[in-house]
């Protein structure tokens, strides 16, 4: 007979039932609380914060294609505690400094009948969250079917969600729903929502390798199941029966800027894995990129190729001129021409067109201060693209190129790569096998000094901690839709990237464009639906340790005085404070940068940016160092500006502050605010 007591031995953190079924561990503030049990036929978990239920009963397990499911008859065996405080170094990033503090529980599960260990359940808890996962050591664990975590959102039927749909054909560049919480059907993560109290949660993993993405479906009203993303044969992972899940995460505060100021995604990876991190360099850069999005120049070859020699010359010699550290330039290599988006089977990632010269463009680059930032897009043959990718590496490397942008352009379930039979199949972005192809791609540019920047990737789940040379990545709905996407991203699109895709990681939204009348103005045609004053602020809203400055060089020179403001702002931060914000109406950063070549560390930059409607936002300048004077040079939406027919209209002004001072932001429709503060 199970003996269940109700005799409990707690700490402040602590409290687990003396030979019971229910386990629990907290947060070091004791705000947030784990429990989990195995008092029904399932083992589930739950979690309160601010002692009110968050996630009710939720169940924990895997069925798998040729082994008892871990679900029924399951039993806690034993549970062990730790608690863990410790600061690291990121060697770049929106803070250098990271705080790592939380309580671990460590539960083991067994089959009730033969005691074999099924699996242990590990939870780690932080004041801004929580992360568990599962550690599997069994034999015939070899192929997963389902995994059967669930979340269990307690009062769901008043929550709101902010969500883009998962496994479509797009992978995740979506526009974001909001919409009641029941609505959200299967979705992508990171998933943010609201709770009817005001609490702030955001469901995502960290530290995702050799496993298949977590999307989420909504089974029932509010319980929501992690939903596997296959191999083309239909099993969610292969495994060798030994294997670690990822971490399934909640980020979890009272209000919205809460899930901005948290490091709990870094704080689940594995420390830095590269022994030399002295290469991998942040900055700004410039490319032949934008031009072949409004068809102005081609990426195929003939008489608009974008990328020859002389053209890419002049870029270096811009870069240079004004403080970039390189140029992108796509386009450059042969298998461009006709629909390269189907071109896949026969790209050469080290075969240039003629007019394209490369050794002389790097000589180039070498005598102006510029370097040539690679790039390689597959159209989703990633078996073409391995046999090629130690080559292309070499080339890059002796050429000078520090950083390559990747590219797997095709459809969601799309990707396609050759069996050992020689056989194609067709793979999901998000698989396991596509995880580790990322994964595999970085470790590689890692040899050759290289670092990655990927387009149309897998979800960034905090793994540029263990590899730093993972720069950045797209992954949401980029500029290139305010170009040609029908519609172009909304006003609210880059606040709302704020609080939902932005929470996983760095992205390479490519911001900076200067002229929005390619099309002409008003709302019915694909241009930026911004401000000009809104791009500036987005160098410091939307952050990337590689930032580019996506306009044409004569559109910079058109407005010389608002160039200023990229050609000042750093990529690479001391601090970074979220001040104020709510999810897709508005956000208000503040950053101080990181000493670094010509950044002396002294200077706070802050980026304000709203959605359809206008706003006048107090920021109180407390976060400047108290001791120090600085002369703010604001650049802020003129008294006309408003996104659709007047987004040129800009003020820029200065004045001497202090931490003691607030300022008045007036934002336009689709407007911000971009300052940097300089030390005086």
């Amino acid at each position: 007979m199970r003996l269940i007591s109700t005799l409990t031995l707690c700490s402040s953190f602590f409290c687990s039932a003396i030979q019971a079924a229910s386990y629990s561990v907290s947060s070091p503030d004791g705000t947030i609380k784990f429990t989990v049990d195995d008092n029904h036929a399932q083992p589930q978990y739950q979690v309160k914060f601010n002692n009110k239920p968050l996630l009710n009963g939720s169940k924990l397990g895997f069925e798998f294609q040729r082994a008892a499911p871990m679900k029924d008859n399951i039993e806690i065996a034993k549970s062990t505690t730790s608690s863990h405080h410790s600061n690291w170094q990121q060697p770049w990033g929106e803070a250098r400094i990271i705080e790592d503090k939380h309580n671990e529980l460590e539960v083991q599960l067994r089959d009730k009948n033969s005691k074999d260990v099924a699996y242990t359940l590990r939870v780690r808890v932080f004041n801004d969250g929580l992360g568990f996962r599962y550690e599997v050591n069994k034999n015939n664990a070899l192929y997963i079917t389902k995994e059967l975590t669930e979340f269990n959102f307690a009062d769901s039927q008043n929550s709101t969600a902010w969500w883009i749909p998962a496994r479509g054909w797009n992978r995740y560049e979506y526009t974001y729903n909001t919409t009641s919480l029941h609505d959200a059907a299967h979705v992508h993560t990171p998933f943010t929502l609201k709770n009817a109290d005001g609490v702030h949660i955001s469901v995502h993993e960290a530290a995702l390798v050799d496993y298949a993405a977590m999307t989420l479906n909504q089974r029932r009203p509010g319980t929501f199941v992690a939903d596997l993303t296959p191999w083309s044969d239909g099993i969610k992972v292969k495994t060798n029966g030994q294997f670690k899940t990822p971490w399934r995460t909640l980020q979890i505060g009272d209000k919205a800027t809460d899930l901005l100021n948290s490091h709990l995604i870094l704080n689940l990876n594995e420390p830095n894995k590269l022994a030399d991190t002295s290469w991998v360099e942040p900055g700004k850069y410039l490319g032949i990129w934008w031009g072949m999005h409004i068809g102005k120049n081609t990426w195929g070859s003939g008489e608009k190729h974008g990328a020859t020699t002389e053209h890419t010359k002049d870029y270096l010699s811009f870069a240079a001129e004004h403080g970039f550290d390189g140029v992108l330039v796509e386009g450059w290599n042969i298998g461009w021409d006709g629909d390269w988006f189907y071109n896949g089977d026969v790209f050469s990632f080290t075969q240039a067109y003629p007019d394209f010269d490369i050794k002389a463009i790097s000589e180039h680059g070498t005598k102006v201060g510029a370097r040539l930032i690679g790039h390689h897009e597959t159209s989703g043959n990633v078996s073409n693209y391995r046999k090629q990718m130690d080559d292309a590496f070499k080339l890059y490397q002796q050429a000078g190129v520090r950083q390559v942008k990747t590219g797997y352009v095709a459809d969601g379930g799309n990707i396609k790569r050759i069996d050992e039979r020689g056989l194609p199949r067709f793979e999901w972005h998000d698989g396991q096998f596509m995880v580790n192809e990322y994964l595999d791609n970085v470790k590689l540019a890692a040899k050759y000094q290289i670092s990655i920047n990927t387009h149309e990737p897998i979800k960034d789940t905090g793994l540029r901690r263990t590899y730093p040379n993972w720069l950045s990545r797209e992954g949401a709905r980029g500029q290139e839709f305010n170009a040609w996407g029908t519609p172009p991203n909304p006003p609210e699109h880059t606040p709302m990237l704020a609080f939902t895709r932005m929470l996983a990681g760095p992205m390479d939204f490519t911001p900076g464009i200067f002229d929005m009348s390619f099309n002409g103005l008003g709302d019915k045609t694909n241009r930026p639906q911004t401000t000009l004053a809104k791009q500036l602020a987005l160098y410091v809203v939307l952050y990337s340790p590689i930032q580019m400055a996506a306009d044409l060089p004569e559109n910079y020179l058109a407005k010389a005085d608002a160039f200023q403001f990229i050609k000042d702002v750093p990529t690479d931060w001391e601090h970074s404070i979220a001040l104020s914000g709510e999810v897709g109406d508005y956000v208000v950063f503040a950053r101080k940068e990181r000493q670094r070549g010509k950044y002396s560390g002294n200077d706070w930059y802050l980026g304000a940016i709203t959605d359809e409607q206008a706003r006048s936002i107090d920021v109180p300048l407390h976060f400047l160092d108290a001791d120090k004077k600085f002369e703010a040079q604001i650049y802020q939406d003129g008294k006309n500006a408003e996104w659709k027919n007047n987004p040129y209209d800009i003020q820029i002004s200065k004045r001497i502050v202090t931490a003691k001072d607030t300022l008045t932001l007036k934002l336009a429709t689709s407007g911000g605010t971009a300052i940097r503060f300089k030390a005086l």
